[in-house]
């Protein structure tokens, strides 16, 4: 059974579907494999992300903004990370896919103190983090090739779940 390809998709690539991509990456032990992009690349990604990555202990070497066009393969599930109900527009992919979306909100955009800004990065981390955690609960292989509507439904209920 090959390992399963998560993509996290949002428009600028920059913070929540790279956080996302080197999270699960770095928890899945091989069981799963995450990529990102974004519709619309910011070209950067946020200094903040790479930070925040590299407290936690992850891998920050060649992360890079990318854009949906150039994947290098077609996913097998797409998780899109944008936070629709802040009047974001969400990519729509339209390739076979077990689609979901776990709306975080976007901590580039916050304002105020440093610790402020800090708070919002840290929460969407979490938030993240969390529901990868609860996704890597799952026998994800299994269920694509057994069930792939039980795992939609799952992965609707994970995209719930707060930090």
């Amino acid at each position: 059974m090959k390992t399963p390809e998560v993509l996290f998709l949002c428009t600028g690539n920059a913070c929540r579907s790279i956080l996302a991509e080197v999270t699960l990456n770095g928890l899945a032990q091989g069981k799963l494999h995450a990529i990102s992009a974004g519709s619309h690349p910011a070209g950067y990604v946020h200094p903040r992300s790479i930070a925040l990555l590299q407290r936690e202990g992850f891998a920050t070497e060649g992360l890079s903004s990318k854009s949906w066009d150039d994947l290098p393969s077609a996913p097998d599930i797409v998780i899109t990370v944008c936070a629709s109900a802040a009047g974001e527009t969400c990519p729509a992919y339209l390739g076979p896919a077990i689609r979901a979306h776990w709306g975080v909100e976007d901590p580039a955009k916050a304002t105020g103190t440093e610790a402020e800004i800090e708070a919002a990065f840290d929460t969407a981390y979490r938030i993240l983090r969390h529901r990868i955690e609860a996704l890597l609960a799952l026998p994800v292989a299994e269920l694509l090739e057994k069930d792939p509507k039980g795992l939609h439904r799952e992965l609707e209920r994970i995209g719930h779940l707060e930090a």
